[in-house]
């Protein structure tokens, strides 16, 4: 099958490598225009794209794939199947339109709970027990379209938004792979999505990182894995920033919230309004992440110590 592909970070490489792999033809690979990245601002190819260049695929970079001069470029390839994966823009109905088969997402949750831009941390930061991935027939809402496949797989406790990401991006690959034979051989029965279900996932920025420790400990601790890698849980400890991982629900500890209850050769346990956050792993401003037990060897901290 002829194929344009449109996916950008490291989620859609995956699904890229496993139709190029199936023997699709990949005939244009679009993704995001490169960024400047760090102190130097040299510009960094998006990580589909690195896939790309390294297989010889033809990359498209458009500023936006709304212009009437992008819809012109992928209508030359005349694309029978439009794949999309964690691309960041949103396709017009002329794209949607062009392709014989239409137009698939990989989207990384089970529609239709979670739309949205994050549907992995929203997993976790809402205690759910299971999450998947769901190819589904892009129409113009946002993560609207009919079902063509989805597949689950359980949250483990220990599961951290990085952790999951990396399990989804394999999932959506094989799914994705599997249901673009089954369009091929006509085996797909689209499903609407149940409207009463829909649940939004709100796009993550750094402000969610910061920690209320009024809250409780079993919220706190899936705030923590939920942000782990990015954009990272933190508070405040005399005044200079505190990143935390690694956390573990403890037992109430009849103390105000925030305050360090203990301080053990490996962990610190701070005061929640539900119970007290066990932490293993910190990173204070400046330095690197680490273990309690290094962070300890050179930073003097007491019982009593509050968290802001």
């Amino acid at each position: 099958m002829h194929i344009v592909f449109m996916g950008t970070p490291d989620f859609a490489v995956g699904t890229l490598a496993a139709l190029d792999d199936a023997g699709h033809d990949i005939d244009l690979v679009v993704t995001q225009p490169d960024k400047p990245k760090g102190r130097s601002g040299r510009l960094q190819m998006s990580a589909v794209k690195e896939y790309a260049v390294a297989h010889g695929l033809e990359v498209f970079q458009p500023e936006k794939i709304k212009t009437p001069e992008a819809t012109a470029k992928i209508k030359e390839y005349e694309p029978e199947l439009i794949v999309v994966a964690a691309f960041g823009q949103i396709l017009s109905k002329e794209i949607l339109d062009m392709p014989e088969y239409g137009c698939i997402n990989v989207h990384a949750s089970l529609l239709p709970r979670w739309r949205g831009a994050s549907p992995i941390q929203s997993s976790i930061l809402e205690g759910d027990s299971e999450t998947g991935v769901t190819i589904q027939q892009m129409g113009e809402g946002l993560d609207t379209g009919c079902i063509l496949s989805q597949r689950s797989i359980p949250i483990e406790p220990s599961d951290t938004g990085g952790s999951l990401f990396d399990k989804l991006a394999r999932l959506g690959a094989s799914l994705a792979t599997e249901t673009v034979d089954d369009i091929l051989k006509g085996r797909i029965s689209p499903v609407p999505q149940d409207e009463e279900k829909a649940t939004y996932a709100k796009k993550i920025d750094k402000a969610m990182g910061r920690i209320d420790w009024t809250q409780s400990a079993v919220s706190i601790e899936r705030q923590i894995r939920a942000l782990d890698p990015w954009p990272s849980a933190y508070t405040y400890l005399d005044g200079k920033m505190l990143k935390v991982w690694k956390p573990v629900v403890g037992d109430a500890v009849g103390a105000p919230c925030g305050t360090v209850c203990d301080v053990g050769k490996e962990t610190i346990t701070v005061a929640c309004k539900e119970g007290s956050l066990i932490i293993k792993e910190v990173q204070i401003e400046g330095k690197k992440r680490m273990s309690v037990r290094d962070f300890l060897l050179g930073y003097r901290l007491s019982e009593g110590a509050v968290l802001s």
